[in-house]
């Protein structure tokens, strides 16, 4: 904690505003506790640690829904632990986001017509730290208006000086270890971007395509194959079909002419083939597919490049300097024309993957590439959730985690772009390789060179939750903070940025797991479960509702909706209910304050207090070991929703309503409820507050006097409960919700006096008759008092006068006309029900309407004719 967090702040408000203004507010606060030091961690603290690393968002990006829900989990997570008394720290950071950087400030030198190659290397890096230093990390600012409790003086970035040592620290110990390697390999090339990119970097949609049947060979040697890249049978150099299918084994061994070229190629018996798909003969293209790639390695085919960087066709002649979808186009036609075309297919709907950067079709290519050998490191991070080092949550998420780690292919490390880390091998005039390490001098002279390829993205971020304490050096930090104790993130990156981490942390932090516990929620989807998209104009500002309903109404609504793992439905709606429930806060908080609500000195004793008091008290600290067990959990939604009914149900619609006929009779009973009040006011704020940071700090120190929230204590259980109390006030809570169902039913209107005779002799209700008298409007029987109805309800009698307060003869006429409606529809629904015919051509969806419909006709007469039998006689 600073210095500044330590001065006694000035005296408190005494008043609140008669509304709750949320713009008004929220910066300043934010602000102070940044001022004061409260989310910064101290390693030299004795208290025990909790770690949450943020995933670091692209240096590129802004703040949208998905980053709003996880930030709001995390910041509840660590906002709850740090009131507990944890030394906790929540790691911010940036990513350098490789290719998205790099592609943003290409845009911005086409704008001047130049390109990257125009400036060269050295002055386009400078380029891009120069735009990162101006316009990038815009979403730090959005962070503070989400709220986001981060200690700000440790923000890191992928590509500062002290992770760029460490990135160079472990490529070289993976490098001795022989875990990293340099080969030729099949990966997803970007024909736009120029690069390899990663899977995740893939985004597969339906295309139309053409699915194009193509006959090899001649005579009694000709087989059949069928493709959607027709442009890749240039470079074919084999058909491979299955060892057992008997119709090709008459071909296995022998060579086929390959159409439009003078070469032939043999054909191959591979198990990888399936004899029940299409032909069951399939062509194989090593250099343009990596299931072809794996079949011409067991068969010792060659590989025949026929495209560019560019996607370009660079064989045979005819195609030569084609676009690929040109030559696709050009060679079917030159095929179809040597009537080699058997059957083709259009549209033919396939999976197809995009750079998700620009958009652009990926093709599979052969490159020289650096990779990771994961085996050894996979198994590692298996081990670690097997045998329970680390556990994943919710645990059915562990078949997927182990699914993908169990079968990883070597990762492609390499990046053909000059924004990242440049990988440290530097080559010789001799054919010389050698990687560097940070503390080594390169080697120097003529004919050296380094690499110029850089980094994946995901290489440096799979450092992270040890890279930002200051790793490869031990530093206290490090020491204090590592492991970390949950991540909380998307299971859409599970498999990549994840199980990069676990790979890493085990590796470099001699076997202690990155974090103790993997934490996954789902995406956040529209109010009908779609998912939000620019393309689908449903896509939505976090900032715009932040604007319009405050960012406690926000996160409140995205808490509300976390279930673990499963995606969250949002709609505007939701988030102005959630800006309604801060209103009810604020507005209840504050008749409170107006009312004397204290919480001035040790709760009264439990003798002192009336049955409401004692109820409500335990019912608090119900509500307190329930959130903490939620929490625990990680059931973010459940503990929102157990918070929002006790706080709107219970305190507010129930005790401060009981409370009011207590406050205005005085005396010891209404200090006694005072004080609870306050106590009630003061325990839910604080659990409330990590999720609705800003109108509980507002609350909590106007009505305690504390310094702030954020540093208050976090409630505690203090195993108080009163069973009969809680009895005692379900039964008052039964009759009020009674009788005001009969008033709505008779049409009266909620602030109509009605005269009433209580009959509460020997119930628990007869301490609570001023209470029912003022919440029901019923005003005590006067000489002319009739009971016109009469209702038993908890074991007590109230009888109503309705004479003069409703017209007796045309509420019956209203009602008669309700129900013989209700007995109409019933009779509908009936006939239809009964009818055979009807029943067995009507779709089950229909069936069951109707069905429903006939429950609810009954529902309806039942409750109308109630209703008729407790009206007076006309």
């Amino acid at each position: 904690m600073t210095e500044n967090a330590q001065q006694q702040p000035s005296a408190p408000d005494t008043e609140l505003p008669t509304q709750y203004a949320p713009a008004d507010v929220e910066g300043r606060l934010y602000e102070r506790w940044v001022e004061r030091g409260y989310f910064e961690a101290d390693e030299k603290s004795d208290k025990p640690p909790y770690t949450i690393v943020i995933p670091p968002p692209n240096v590129t990006g802004s703040l949208h829904l998905g980053h709003a829900f996880e930030h709001t989990l995390i910041d509840a997570l660590t906002r709850r632990k740090r009131m507990q008394g944890f030394e906790t720290l929540w790691q911010p950071g940036m990513d350098h986001a490789g290719i998205a950087t790099q592609n943003v400030v290409e845009r911005e030198l086409g704008k001047e017509g130049k390109s990257r190659h125009d400036l060269g290397r050295e002055a386009f890096v400078e380029r891009v730290w120069q735009w990162k230093g101006e316009s990038g990390g815009q979403i730090s600012g959005q962070m503070r208006r989400l709220g986001d409790g981060v200690a700000w003086s440790r923000e890191r970035f992928t590509m500062d000086e002290g992770l760029s040592q460490a990135v160079q620290t472990i490529f070289k110990r993976l490098y001795d270890d022989e875990l990293i390697y340099r080969a030729e390999r099949i990966i997803n090339w970007c024909p736009r971007c120029l690069t390899a990119i990663s899977d995740i970097e893939v985004e597969y949609q339906d295309d139309d395509g053409e699915l194009v049947s193509l006959k090899y060979g001649e005579g009694e040697e000709t087989v059949v194959v069928a493709t959607t890249r027709a442009e890749t049978m240039l470079g074919d150099t084999a058909v491979a079909v299955h060892p057992d299918d008997e119709r090709y084994k008459h071909l296995v061994g022998k060579q086929i002419k390959l159409p439009l070229t003078d070469r032939t190629i043999p054909v191959v018996a591979d198990e990888h083939v399936d004899p029940e798909f299409g032909t069951g003969a399939v062509k194989v293209t090593p250099a343009h597919d990596p299931n072809d790639f794996e079949i011409g390695q067991r068969h010792n085919l060659p590989a025949i490049t026929v495209m560019d960087e560019h996607a370009v066709i660079t064989v045979h002649g005819p195609f030569q300097g084609l676009d690929r979808f040109e030559a696709r186009s050009a060679i079917v036609a030159a095929l179809r024309a040597e009537g080699r075309i058997v059957a083709e297919k259009r549209p033919y709907v396939h999976s197809v993957g995009h750079c998700s950067r620009c958009k652009t079709t990926i093709e599979p290519r052969l490159s020289m590439q650096w990779w990771v050998k994961v085996g050894p490191l996979a198994k590692a991070a298996g081990d670690a959730v097997r045998e329970g080092k680390v556990k994943i949550h919710p645990q059915e998420m562990e078949k997927r985690y182990f699914d993908w780690v169990d079968n990883l292919h070597d990762w492609c490390i390499s990046r053909q772009l000059w924004w990242g880390h440049r990988i440290p091998v530097w080559y010789g005039p001799e054919g010389e390789v050698v990687c560097v390490g940070p503390d080594e001098q390169p080697p120097s002279g003529e004919g050296w060179r380094q690499d110029t390829d850089v980094l994946d993205t995901w290489f440096s971020s799979g450092l992270w939750p040890f890279s930002t304490l200051g790793w490869p050096e031990q530093t206290e930090s490090l020491a204090k903070f590592y492991p970390n104790s949950v991540l909380v993130t998307g299971y859409d990156i599970l498999f990549f940025w994840v199980a990069r981490m676990m790979m890493f942390g085990l590796y470099a932090m001699d076997g202690t797991p990155p974090f103790h516990t993997i934490a996954l929620h789902g995406m956040v989807r529209d109010q009908f479960g779609k998912k939000m998209s620019k393309s689908f104009g449903n896509a939505v500002n976090p900032l715009d509702w932040m604007d319009k309903y405050g960012s406690d109404a926000l996160r409140f609504t995205l808490a509300r909706g976390a279930n673990p793992g499963v995606d969250v439905p949002i709609g505007e709606d939701w988030v102005q209910g959630s800006r309604n429930f801060a209103n009810k806060i604020w507005n209840a908080t504050r008749f409170a304050l107006m009312n004397g609500a204290t919480v001035d000195g040790p709760l009264p004793d439990a003798s002192k207090m009336s049955a409401t008091d004692r109820w409500i008290l335990s019912r608090l600290n119900s509500v307190v070991a329930e959130v903490d067990a939620f929490y625990e959990d990680f059931q973010f939604a459940k503990l929102s929703d157990a918070l929002f009914h006790f706080a709107w149900d219970e305190v507010f619609d129930w005790y401060v309503e009981l409370s009011k006929t207590t406050f205005q009779a005085g005396g010891e009973a209404a200090e006694v409820s005072k004080r609870v009040l306050g106590e009630v006011l003061d325990v839910t704020l604080r659990l409330l507050h990590p999720v609705v940071p800003f109108v509980t700090e507002t609350l909590w120190t106007t009505l305690t006097g504390g310094e702030s929230i954020v540093i208050a204590d976090w409630p505690k259980d203090s195993a108080f409960r009163d069973t009969a109390a809680e009895r005692e006030i379900e039964t008052l809570q039964s009759v009020i919700t009674e009788v005001r169902r009969f008033r709505a039913d008779q049409g009266l209107q909620p602030g109509q006096r009605v005269p009433a005779r209580l009959t509460l002799d020997g119930t628990a209700l007869a301490p609570h008759e001023a209470a029912i008298r003022q919440l029901l409007r019923l005003q005590p029987e006067g000489e002319s008092f009739t009971a016109t109805a009469t209702l038993p309800v908890g074991g007590a009698e109230v009888a109503l006068d309705l004479s003069g307060t409703i017209d007796v003869a045309a509420e019956r006429k209203r009602l008669a006309k309700d129900l013989a409606a209700a007995e109409k529809e019933k009779a509908q629904a009936t006939a239809k029900l009964g009818n055979e015919a009807f029943l067995a051509k009507a779709p089950d969806n229909v069936v069951d309407k109707i069905r429903g419909r006939l429950a609810k006709a009954d529902e309806d007469i039942a409750r109308i004719q109630a209703q008729l039998d407790r009206l007076p006689d006309a």
